[in-house]
Parts: structure tokens; sequence; C-alpha cells
């Protein structure tokens, strides 16, 4: 079943063209991967899908509602979680903190300010969960910003994962990782995709193809093809670039 779908999205500034015509469907339950050049709309096109950006035209809907234009906290409750390229981690609180900031339930409690959240077990007990989910329970006591770089990008993925959404945009999640930590965040996002529906954008081709169902290539602001990692690697356009020996 297509949980996410976009249609013929469009977006300038000013007179320059970034995406035309941006058409992709998520499938639920399915790890979706976005690739391209730099400068092919990439992060653009996460923009739009995640509110960030309003589209000057086409439709995205979520769950069978037309989220196009919404604001991303309107679209966050809705069931939509994401990460950024550069990480924005609260550093001087405890790993735990962040997480808990992020929950519906600390959100639904006005007048909270840092600190307070630790006066109610409930709070403590789902930042924990959310925390095991990616390996950090054991860290939930530390600095954040005592965490290696891996351990980081881990915990932004648990603060996506603490507002309970039902798809999960992660925006270039192995950038800046060593071999080891992008091993380890491949094994977390395949724990996850038991849980959740993912779409990543990636330049890790091996990391990518190793990982998603279906793949969307964009370039010059259009997705010019979209299928499996196989058929993709059997794509005339794969054939004639770069991509097959990356793979």
């Amino acid at each position: 079943m297509t949980l996410f779908q976009a249609t013929g999205l469009q977006k300038r500034f000013g007179s320059r063209v970034v995406l035309e015509n941006i058409t992709l469907g998520i499938e639920e339950g399915t790890v979706h991967g976005i690739m391209g050049p730099n400068g092919a709309g990439k992060t653009t096109c996460f923009h739009l899908l995640t509110g960030h950006h309003a589209p000057d035209a086409g439709s995205i809907v979520f769950a069978g509602q037309d989220i196009a234009g919404l604001p991303p906290h309107r679209i966050a409750r809705l069931g939509v979680a994401r990460s950024f390229q550069i990480m924005n981690l609260f550093d001087d609180t405890v790993v735990i903190e962040n997480v808990m900031l992020a929950l519906p339930a600390f959100k639904a409690q006005t007048g909270r300010i840092f600190g307070n959240g630790f006066a109610d077990r409930r709070l403590i007990d789902s930042a924990l969960e959310v925390l095991d989910m990616v390996g950090l329970a054991g860290s939930a006591w530390s600095k954040t910003k005592s965490l290696s770089y891996g351990d980081r990008r881990a915990l932004e993925i648990a603060v996506a994962l603490a507002a309970e959404p039902r798809i999960v945009f992660l925006d270039e999640p192995t950038s800046g990782l060593g071999v080891e930590a992008t091993r380890a965040l491949a094994a977390l996002i395949r724990r996850l995709r038991t849980r959740f529906t993912i779409c990543l954008i990636e330049h890790d081709m091996r990391f990518l193809f190793g990982l998603a169902d279906r793949i969307s290539v964009i370039h010059w602001g259009q997705v010019i093809t979209e299928g499996t990692p196989a058929e993709l690697m059997a794509n005339k356009w794969v054939a004639r670039s770069s991509l097959k020996e990356a793979v």
C-alpha cells in the first residue's frame, strides 16, 4: 500500500527552477532511496515532502491526506519525521533529554522547562525505550557532546523516532561516518525497517543499494528513473554512468 505519494511537484526560487514534475510513491513498510548528483534537487525535494518548503505546484498525500503546504509541525504531528544533513542536538544536556523533548507526551505538558521531565518516570521510560531502539540506552545519562560522531547520528534518528512517526525521512545519514560507523548505521536501519517506513537520501551507493527496496533517481530537478536496485543496475542510464562501478 502506498503510504506517501508526491505527484507533479514543482519548486522554483526566483527564476531558478529547482524541481519540475517530481512524482514518487513510497510503499508502507519499505525503505525508499533517493539518489542523484550534487545540485540535482534531492534536499529541496525532502524540504517539500516534510513541509520546510511549500511546493509551487503538485500534491503530497500522506496516509490519504493532502499535506502539501502544511507547516512542518503539523506534518510532524500527522506522523512524518525527518533528520537533517547538519545535526541539531542539545550538546549541553544529557543524551536522554534530547529524546524526552521530542516525545509527544512531553510536548503535551505545557510549562515544561529543561530538567522538569525527570520527575516523570513515564517520560524517562519512554525515552529509554527509544534509545534502546538505536542502541544508545547505555549512554542515556552521558553528556550529548561526549558521544562519537556515529552515536550522534544514531541519537538524531532517535529524536526523530521519539515523535512516534509512521514514516522517517533521513537526509544523508552516512555523511561524515567511517566504515565501521556506516556498517552500524546500516544494521540500525535494518532493525528499524520492521517498525517504520523509511525514505533516505544517500550518496553512498553501496549503502543505499544494500538497504533500499526501491530507489528514485533525481537529476535536472526530475525523477529520471525509478526501480529496485537490480532494475537500476540493468538500466541503460546506469550502465552509462559511474553508478555501476560505484555499486
